[in-house]
């Protein structure tokens, strides 16, 4: 269960990346992003940045995760960052559940709920490895 977990992690996190590029680059509206309430263009490129660069971290920390980057860290640490995770994770779903944004409603609610239980899994994973 926790390589599903591992691969499926990295997959969505490449994809959500790629996705907040595309918003980045008006290739995709702003208006689906940030609960539909951004108005401009001015306000999505600090909202967006950030959520670009917490998806590159959550993409690395899951290629540490799944052993397709090796990086010598503790395993203790690993396991909190993950439940960090989780926990934001659980957080953007209750989020996305009072999105203005349908769009936003339907499928980000699914993924971050996905998210959530992929983090869970690891972190109950790497937490009985350590104890």
């Amino acid at each position: 269960m926790s390589r599903i977990a591992s691969i499926g992690m990295v997959l969505i996190f490449a994809a959500t990346v790629i996705f907040h590029l595309l918003v980045l680059t008006s290739v995709i509206p702003f208006t689906i992003v940030g609960g539909g309430r951004i108005t401009s263009q001015s306000e999505m490129y600090p909202l967006e940045t950030t959520a670009l660069l917490l998806n590159i971290f959550f993409l690395f920390i899951a290629l540490v995760q799944a052993d397709y980057v090796r990086l010598r860290v503790s395993p203790k640490i690993l396991s909190g960052v993950l439940w960090v995770m989780f926990g934001t994770f659980l957080l953007n779903t209750v989020g996305n559940l009072f999105s203005n944004s349908q769009l936003e409603k339907l499928i980000f609610t699914t993924i971050t709920l996905i998210l959530a239980a992929f983090s869970a899994i690891l972190a109950i994973s790497r937490t009985s490895k350590t104890a």
